[in-house]
């Protein structure tokens, strides 16, 4: 039976959340639950693929801003890709991305960034779309290095976070839950605006928002000295991995390394709950080209390696010569 791609109403959500709960690739950054608390921010343009009667993926998807001749899936979230239960492989995948070129090209795109799902974060392989992607001719676009430590299999911490990690515990008391998220967004907020002139992509409101969606599934671990808060990590959790959305120090924070008390108890949180990585993030800046290498081999001090988000762009009015 071949595979039919739908546009994605509201009155699918229930369906497209439950289904992201069971499948082998998701996370609750793919559900209409995130997704929708951004809005109207972005042009949503999400896909539901089904075989008969029966939903086989479904595809996050958004008009890029800027540029309304391009798909991403999804520039509202970390990575995107087609979320499916292990049924979309080998040559089922093709043809559901084939089938999704077909789809956005007749709406009028003519062009398909696919933001890939890094292995971490798959509950068993699934990487049946990036074969796929290379069979329709796809480009890589952009390619940005994470730092993951495999909780099973940690290299040793440096010398200088082992020494980091015992001054921290001298003077920092290591605090966990919601009710640290105002005290470490005004670090946060000072930190980004001291070094960077930025701020946080997520207003403190936005946050509370989302933790208020997804109790389970965001907490705060942070780093109070002499019980003020000074430093610390937001954590996204998933079934597979531990991020850190953000991190923050004060000038103080930095004095005794109290980062280091931070992620020393994050790390042990994430192997304690029984995931399999912790996942600093990526060090990279324009489109993947820049590699902050103080910034990734700091992270990777703390017994990590290099995991990938690659992003891929498919021609989508090149159907004919994809050799598909």
């Amino acid at each position: 039976m071949s595979i039919d791609v739908i546009r994605y109403q509201p009155s699918l959500d229930a369906a497209w959340d439950a289904f992201c709960a069971s499948a082998v690739n998701g996370t609750f950054l793919h559900t209409r639950r995130f997704l929708g608390y951004h809005g109207d921010r972005f042009a949503d343009v999400s896909a539901v693929l089904m075989q008969g009667d029966a939903m086989v993926g479904v595809f996050p998807a958004a008009q890029a801003r800027g540029d309304h001749s391009m798909v991403v899936s999804h520039p509202g979230i970390t990575y995107g890709g087609i979320v499916h239960d292990g049924a979309l492989s080998g040559g089922k995948m093709i043809e559901a991305l084939e089938k999704l070129r077909e789809h956005y090209c007749a709406a009028g795109y003519e062009r398909l960034r696919y933001k890939a799902l890094p292995h971490v974060y798959q509950l068993r392989p699934s990487q049946d779309d990036l074969y796929a992607l290379f069979r329709l001719g796809a480009r890589r676009s952009r390619c940005d290095l994470s730092c993951t430590i495999a909780l099973d299999d940690r290299a040793r911490p440096s010398e200088r976070r082992r020494r980091g990690l015992k001054k921290a515990l001298k003077s920092v008391v290591v605090k966990a839950g919601a009710q640290q998220l105002r005290p470490l967004w005004r670090v946060l907020t000072d930190n980004l605006a001291r070094k960077h002139d930025a701020a946080p992509v997520h207003s403190v409101e936005e946050m509370e928002q989302l933790v208020g969606l997804f109790p389970d599934c965001i907490e705060f671990f942070c780093a109070a000295i002499s019980d003020q808060v000074e430093a610390g990590v937001v954590v996204f959790k998933t079934r597979t991995a531990w991020h850190a959305q953000y991190i923050a120090a004060s000038e103080t924070a930095y004095s005794v390394s109290a980062l280091d008390a931070v992620f020393d108890h994050a790390i042990t949180e994430a192997k304690a709950a029984g995931v399999r990585y912790f996942d600093f993030g990526t060090s990279n800046e324009s489109e993947g080209t820049v590699l902050n290498e103080s910034l990734y081999q700091y992270k990777h001090e703390y017994g990590g390696g290099g995991a990938v988000h690659e992003y891929y762009d498919v021609d989508l009015l090149g159907a004919q010569n994809a050799g598909v």
